[in-house]
């Protein structure tokens, strides 16, 4: 295993596996083509987590040894006797393509073969940015509205502006023809340099507008949101682990401590993971100098690796705390348990995914790649916090079991072996076995869970009332200003009835007494949609976050602090 500097730092990313479904009884915050929904629960809800840390690509090809040649020669005549021999006409690259699934399928949950159709768009969520127009966009009534143009971006650049309709691109009409989020996508992105021809119809035009819009580079962002909760305590959310994340993550820091930020809450909740090196190069900015961050051991030595702290620390004083739930995974699962074994910050919320296992990429010659678990990461006390995934279906599944189970609830559901222990830097003891476990839990609070309210964001009906309600009162919410907004904007109740109104437009039955009985959660979203339209993330997540159970409890943990430093929480 290669580093890219003394450190130790490993170069590499994690992949994303297939997504895993379990139901929870909570309005869940999800992003779909940067546009919030709420996900109806209990419902099966769908989460891409993550797969591995991917350490490099390209190696060159192992001759083939033993009885490996034996085994290919048997493939090889299978095919060529389906090819020449059976009864159909059959494209047999694909038969190849489900053969290697099926047999990765065998080996563990986080191997993967991805094809060469689908390796652009698998590969783009972590490097940083893609390549498109440069718009938020979202479907209402069958129709492609622009939310917005992306700042810096293309579509800006001609003057795109939110509200705009598209009803054409280049020469395929998709006003009213039932496209989806993918089918927008795949219109709209493409490489840089190449051109797409959008007929527009904005309000108050008389006739269509065309505007000819070369795609460029778009950056996304992995850190959603960072902002001051009280005048010591800085929030940083990150969504994944992506190429800038180091970068976006020193730029924020360096913004919150000018605000005199002394203390840290670093939010990874439903966080899949992402590159290695930055989750590692994150720790190392927290931690002085010769700590072990992460260790990794495979069969071939070469695979081996140890990851340690340097000088170049930023934060390395501050009292921190790491939120965590079911969806942290690998990369965050990493930087909370190096931070809680070096008894560095309070790790809080509800028990990781567990996800221990480490991929390399082979490319393959026709253009596809090949993900192949190749070592397991450790944290610095020794653990592995791989779950176990002897039994596929079992494995899929543990997220459910562990809802069905209570764990979710009551932390003394969970139980680990003694064999499992292992201890801090300071003698605290910490188990391995199954993700990491907060030193605080919060359990899920069901309270606030409204079907009416999740019928709503799934139906866009959210999205488009707080939409039109932004575009109608921009300009008067600005004049006002972010921080009257937050102080004084109150949801009237003549609001909530032209959200029913619009719901009914989208087919949603009222459920007018669930209202009445979450009427303080349909206020609170209305509110941080509202800011959204207008202050970006940056005006929604200090209202979305006062849903934020694990956020709401970690403000009030800080004295804890100090029990780092003892053998017991």
């Amino acid at each position: 295993m290669g580093f890219d500097r003394l450190s130790g730092v490993v170069s590499g990313y994690v992949n994303f596996a297939p997504s895993l479904s379990f139901q929870v009884e909570r309005i869940r915050f999800m992003e779909i083509n940067n546009t919030p929904r709420q996900i109806a629960l209990p419902l099966v809800l769908g989460i891409g987590l993550a797969a591995g840390v991917l350490i490099g690509s390209g190696f060159d090809s192992k001759p083939i040894a033993g009885n490996q040649g034996g085994d290919i020669q048997k493939f090889r005549e299978v095919l060529g006797l389906i090819r020449e021999e059976y009864v159909d006409t059959l494209q047999t690259q694909k038969l190849v393509d489900d053969a290697i699934e099926h047999m990765l399928e065998k080996l563990d949950p986080h191997s993967t073969y991805i094809p060469i159709s689908e390796r652009t768009e698998v590969n783009e969520n972590l490097q940083g940015n893609f390549e498109g127009i440069g718009i938020e966009f979202n479907i209402f009534h069958d129709t492609l509205v622009v939310v917005s143009a992306l700042s810096g971006g293309p579509s800006e650049a001609v003057g795109l502006r939110s509200g705009d309709k598209i009803v054409k691109i280049g020469d395929k009409v998709v006003a009213g023809t039932g496209l989806t989020n993918s089918q927008v996508m795949k219109l709209l992105k493409g490489p840089k340099g190449t051109t797409a021809v959008l007929q527009v119809v904005r309000k108050n035009e008389k006739n269509p507008m065309e505007f000819t819009i070369i795609r460029d580079k778009i950056p996304q962002v992995s850190v959603d949101v960072a902002y001051m909760i009280d005048p010591e305590i800085g929030y940083i959310k990150i969504n994944r682990f992506s190429a800038t994340t180091f970068e976006e993550f020193q730029t924020a820091m360096g913004d919150l401590k000018k605000q005199g930020m002394k203390k840290l809450i670093l939010d990874l909740q439903g966080n899949p993971g992402g590159y290695m090196n930055q989750a590692i190069d994150l720790v190392d900015e927290c931690l002085s100098e010769g700590k072990k961050i992460v260790f990794t051991k495979g069969k071939d030595k070469k695979y081996d690796s140890d990851a340690m702290s340097t000088s170049k620390g930023d934060f390395e004083q501050g009292d921190m705390i790491v939120l965590v739930n079911e969806g942290s995974a690998s990369a965050s699962e990493i930087v909370a348990g190096a931070l809680q074994d070096n008894d560095r910050a309070l790790v809080v919320g509800r028990r990781s995914f567990g996800k221990g296992l480490v991929q390399t990429g082979f490319d393959l010659s026709d253009g596809s790649e090949l993900r192949l678990t190749i070592s397991r990461y450790y944290t610095p006390s020794g653990r592995s916090i791989q779950k176990p995934y002897g039994d596929g279906e079992e494995y899929s599944s543990d997220i459910t079991r562990r809802f069905r189970h209570g764990e979710f609830f009551h932390a003394d559901s969970i139980k680990f072996s003694d064999s499992l222990r292992y201890e801090t830097a300071n003698g605290r003891s910490v188990y391995g076995g199954g993700g990491i476990m907060p030193d605080y839990f919060v359990p899920l609070d069901t309270t606030q869970n409204s079907r009416y309210l999740n019928e709503l964001y799934i139906s866009n009906s959210v999205q488009e009332y707080t939409f039109n309600y932004a575009g109608v009162n921009k300009d008067r919410l600005i004049k006002a200003g972010y921080e009257q907004y937050l102080k004084n904007f109150t949801v009237t109740d003549a609001m909530l009835d032209d959200l029913v109104k619009v719901g009914k437009g989208n087919k949603v039955t009222p459920d007018l007494a669930d209202l009445k009985r979450h009427k303080q959660a349909f206020q609170v979203n209305v509110k941080a949609q509202i800011a959204r339209r207008i202050w970006k993330n940056d005006g929604f997540y200090p209202i979305f976050n006062e849903t934020n159970e694990v956020l709401q409890q970690a403000v009030k943990l800080f004295d804890r602090i100090p029990d780092l430093h003892r053998s017991k929480l």
